[in-house]
């Protein structure tokens, strides 16, 4: 299973949770953006749909596979 992490950091001038080397809005105060991750988290490991999906790898290869709906990573938040 995969794991994912939502930190909390400050960016432009605010507040901000990143997940890898992705940033999320702006928020005014750590405690919002702590709000915003843990929700973004929550919402990740809800289970969805089956489905067909495509995608683009670094190299401009396109791939498609099925998305298990029941197939969600573990998350966290720090900081």
């Amino acid at each position: 299973m995969a794991h994912v992490t939502y930190r909390i950091v400050e960016h432009d001038g605010g507040w901000a949770y990143k997940v890898g080397d992705v940033f999320s809005e702006t928020f005014p105060s750590h405690d919002a953006a702590r709000q915003a991750a843990e929700r973004a988290a929550r919402e990740q490991k809800a289970p969805g749909d089956t489905t067909p999906i495509e995608f683009e790898d670094k190299a401009g290869k396109w791939h498609e596979e099925t998305a298990r709906g029941t197939d969600r990573p573990d998350t966290d938040v720090k900081g």
